[in-house]
């Protein structure tokens, strides 16, 4: 039995992973963090994690950037694995992972279905072929219209696993709006769309000369996101420390 700490768990992905947990007899929700608890919860809930006093093995972060400084302090307190799914960190944040994964055990995604991350793995053999051919790359992400950031941290990840496979050292280019010049060919385009519910939405296009190959990806419910965290809980419990992805959970399965 894994029992986990989710933190954001007020929240439509606390609410859809709790609801995943309730039907999985292996894994187990023993605390929630929150700053608007849900007093129907079956499980405690704590507005701070540094409150919380409830023995468990992983924490499950789907919560927000300001969260993250409580939570690995907490981690690295009692050692417990951390699985970070929220994005929008920035440069001194992303450090602070860095540094803190050579404490414990941390697996960081910015998308934590496994359907992209075997995509990450297709389009890292298909960029190197494309790219030498000349294709040009864009990127196309599209999530409902409550999304914060932009461009959405999957989308980044995606461009990263293209421009990891090349030679070339792309420039990611977000908006074309004050581009009064050809395209160049050491580019990646990142567009982002907002709008309505879409879960999340993501095409990768190699446009090349007189043929077009589109990677996509389409997310049609949270529950994708939910049962990859709830994977990587699993995966993340008793590990050494470091820095770990989907990509180890997708190997180990």
């Amino acid at each position: 039995m894994t029992r986990i700490i989710l933190c954001g768990c007020s929240g439509a992905m606390g609410r859809m992973i709790t609801g995943l947990c309730e039907e999985d007899n292996d894994v187990r929700i023993v605390a929630g963090v929150d700053v608007k608890p849900d007093r129907d919860s079956k499980y405690p809930i704590f507005e701070s994690i540094s409150d919380c006093d409830i023995e468990a093995d992983a924490v499950i972060d789907f919560s927000r950037p300001e969260a993250l400084h409580d939570i690995l302090n907490y981690c690295e307190e009692r050692q417990l694995g951390a699985v970070l799914c929220t994005t929008g960190y920035d440069d001194e944040q992303i450090k602070d992972i860095e540094d803190a994964s050579k404490k414990f055990a941390i697996l960081r995604s910015a998308n934590m279905s496994l359907g992209i991350n075997v995509l990450i793995k297709l389009l890292k053999e298909a960029a190197n072929v494309f790219s030498s051919e000349g294709f040009d790359i864009e990127i196309v992400e599209k999530h409902h219209n409550r999304k914060v950031d932009a461009p959405s941290g999957t989308a980044l990840a995606l461009a990263d696993a293209v421009n990891d496979a090349c030679d070339t050292d792309f420039e990611y280019v977000y908006d074309r709006s004050g581009r009064r010049e050809k395209r160049s060919s050491s580019e990646i385009g990142i567009s982002a769309v907002r709008g309505g519910t879409i879960v999340g939405d993501h095409d990768v296009i190699f446009a090349g000369t007189d043929e077009v190959i589109t990677f996509s990806h389409r997310a049609y419910s949270r529950a994708v996101f939910g049962k990859g965290a709830i994977a990587a809980a699993r995966f993340i419990v008793g590990r050494e420390a470091g820095m770990y992805d989907m990509s180890d959970v997708i190997g180990n399965r």
